[in-house]
């Protein structure tokens, strides 16, 4: 007698029923994904308003990781970027700013061409009072180079400075 290859074979004696299957879990509601996600470079960066901007207080942003390539050899060029701020109506969002600086990573640019170009992308979307950007680049060939760039807004001056003494900087252990 020719077999189906399609017949289940019958179940032998004494061997259990097989389980019936629990209903499967409710999936958790996931959240969809920002058109934007934080996990992804971008070269938008976000503001908010000045929280007080009847006064001129500095902001300073630390980005010591900073990394793009040579555009001649296509080696790694790792910078310590300082920005120190002065904010009118406007301030940076820092997740924004951590975005636009990982967008840098895969970019080939000059040390000066780099630090004015993020100069010049600020102040486009926040028309500070004034900025700086110190971008102190890790030595390369045996040479360390800085670049110091600045604006400032047409007609601002800056409050005369306030000499406070130093102190110096304790911490915490006995000498």
């Amino acid at each position: 007698m020719a077999k189906n290859p399609s017949a289940k074979p019958a179940a032998k004696a004494g061997a259990k029923a097989a389980k019936p299957t629990a209903k499967p879990a409710v999936a958790p509601k996931m959240r969809e994904m920002p058109p934007n996600p934080p996990s992804r470079p971008s070269k938008e960066i976000h503001v908010f308003p000045n929280p007080a901007p009847e006064r001129d207080y500095v902001i300073q942003f630390q980005i010591p990781e900073f990394t793009c390539h040579c555009p001649l050899t296509g080696q790694p060029d790792f910078a310590h970027f300082t920005i120190d701020m002065i904010a009118d109506q406007y301030c940076v969002e820092l997740k924004s700013l951590k975005m636009y600086f990982w967008s840098y990573r895969d970019e080939g640019a000059f040390h000066e061409k780099v630090t004015n170009t993020i100069l010049e992308d600020i102040v486009k979307v926040t028309n500070p009072r004034f900025i700086r950007i110190t971008a102190k680049w890790y030595v390369r060939g045996g040479i360390y180079t800085n670049v110091v760039a600045e604006h400032r807004k047409k007609g601002w001056k800056p409050l005369p400075a306030v000499d406070l003494p130093a102190h110096g900087f304790e911490t915490g252990l006995l000498r």
